[in-house]
């Protein structure tokens, strides 16, 4: 007895690989004219806007892309050498929302990635303000 059909991917509804490589680019772009982000970002965006496509592409369904060429992602490994604050997660929140919302993805898809921006964005922070790390000092 057949389980039905195969179910499509966010991947394969979003538009595969290239979608992923226009929503990278999007980002970037943004990151690039970003006071606070664009200094945590290496001079070359290249080898970063390449990670986050195949990563992004690995996550939402298309296959082993990133695992192949960088192992497990372990994003909280890859990102404790940046001082992710509360405020820069969600300012990357922000522009990475900004460019789901360009593309125009349909509703199902963009609720999807929205969704995932906001689940993984506060796991990423790693520098927590002042008033925080004071509350340990007394």
């Amino acid at each position: 007895m057949s389980a039905g059909p195969p179910e499509v991917t966010v991947y394969e509804r979003a538009g595969g690989m290239e979608a992923f490589e226009s929503l990278v680019e999007a980002f970037y772009g943004r990151v690039e004219a970003d006071d606070l982000l664009r200094p945590m970002y290496p001079e070359d965006l290249e080898p970063g806007k390449r990670h986050l496509a195949l990563f992004l592409a690995q996550y939402w369904g298309g296959g082993d892309v990133y695992s192949r060429e960088h192992g497990h992602p372990r994003l909280r490994m890859r990102h404790a050498p940046f001082p992710i604050t509360p405020e820069a997660a969600l300012r990357w929140a922000e522009l990475m929302a900004a460019s789901i919302r360009e593309l125009r993805f349909g509703a199902d898809v963009e609720d999807q990635l929205l969704g995932y921006v906001a689940r993984a964005t506060p796991t990423l922070i790693n520098q927590l303000p002042d008033e925080v790390r004071d509350l340990t000092d007394g």
